[in-house]
Protein backbone atom coordinates (compact mmCIF):
# COMPACT_ATOMS: atom_id res chain seq x y z
CA UNK A 1 0.00 0.00 0.00
CA UNK A 2 1.14 3.49 -0.80
CA UNK A 3 1.74 6.18 1.85
CA UNK A 4 2.06 9.69 1.80
CA UNK A 5 5.02 10.85 4.10
CA UNK A 6 7.20 14.33 3.74
CA UNK A 7 5.94 14.98 0.45
CA UNK A 8 6.01 11.57 -1.14
CA UNK A 9 4.69 8.43 -2.04
CA UNK A 10 6.13 4.97 -0.98
CA UNK A 11 5.63 1.73 -1.19
CA UNK A 12 7.92 -1.23 -0.40
CA UNK A 13 7.54 -4.36 -2.53
CA UNK A 14 9.16 -7.51 -1.91
CA UNK A 15 9.99 -10.69 -4.21
CA UNK A 16 10.68 -13.73 -4.30
CA UNK A 17 14.38 -13.38 -5.28
CA UNK A 18 16.73 -10.62 -6.86
CA UNK A 19 15.61 -12.01 -10.66
CA UNK A 20 11.90 -11.09 -10.14
CA UNK A 21 12.90 -7.99 -8.23
CA UNK A 22 14.57 -6.42 -11.22
CA UNK A 23 12.09 -7.55 -13.97
CA UNK A 24 9.70 -5.37 -12.05
CA UNK A 25 12.10 -2.84 -12.00
CA UNK A 26 12.63 -3.06 -15.25
CA UNK A 27 8.71 -3.09 -15.93
CA UNK A 28 8.71 -0.09 -13.87
CA UNK A 29 10.80 1.61 -15.74
CA UNK A 30 9.45 1.13 -19.22
CA UNK A 31 5.81 2.36 -17.33
CA UNK A 32 7.50 5.81 -16.08
CA UNK A 33 9.39 6.34 -19.35
CA UNK A 34 5.71 6.33 -21.01
CA UNK A 35 4.52 8.71 -18.92
CA UNK A 36 7.99 10.53 -18.95
CA UNK A 37 7.62 10.73 -14.60
CA UNK A 38 10.21 8.71 -13.29
CA UNK A 39 10.31 7.64 -9.83
CA UNK A 40 13.31 7.55 -7.23
CA UNK A 41 13.91 3.99 -6.00
CA UNK A 42 15.98 1.38 -4.02
CA UNK A 43 16.63 -2.15 -4.53
CA UNK A 44 18.36 -4.65 -2.43
CA UNK A 45 18.22 -8.20 -3.29
CA UNK A 46 14.51 -9.03 -3.68
CA UNK A 47 13.42 -5.60 -2.03
CA UNK A 48 11.95 -2.56 -4.17
CA UNK A 49 11.15 0.72 -2.41
CA UNK A 50 9.81 3.12 -4.44
CA UNK A 51 9.42 6.85 -3.51
CA UNK A 52 7.13 9.30 -5.91
CA UNK A 53 7.01 13.01 -5.85
CA UNK A 54 6.82 15.37 -8.66
CA UNK A 55 9.64 17.46 -9.61
CA UNK A 56 8.45 20.11 -11.28
CA UNK A 57 5.60 21.09 -9.31
CA UNK A 58 8.16 21.77 -5.82
CA UNK A 59 8.53 18.38 -4.96
CA UNK A 60 5.20 17.45 -3.55
CA UNK A 61 3.09 14.86 -4.35
CA UNK A 62 0.69 15.35 -7.59
CA UNK A 63 -1.79 13.72 -9.82
CA UNK A 64 1.06 12.34 -11.51
CA UNK A 65 2.66 10.64 -8.68
CA UNK A 66 -1.17 8.90 -8.37
CA UNK A 67 -1.47 8.26 -11.59
CA UNK A 68 2.24 6.40 -11.98
CA UNK A 69 1.19 4.59 -8.65
CA UNK A 70 -1.75 3.23 -9.89
CA UNK A 71 -0.04 1.89 -13.13
CA UNK A 72 3.19 0.71 -10.94
CA UNK A 73 0.31 -1.40 -9.05
CA UNK A 74 -1.73 -3.01 -11.85
CA UNK A 75 1.94 -4.83 -12.72
CA UNK A 76 1.45 -6.81 -10.23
Amino acid sequence: MWQEKDNQLHRAFVFKDFSQAFAFMTRVALLAERQEHHPYWTNVYNKVDIYLQTHDAGNIVSEKDFTLARAIDDLI
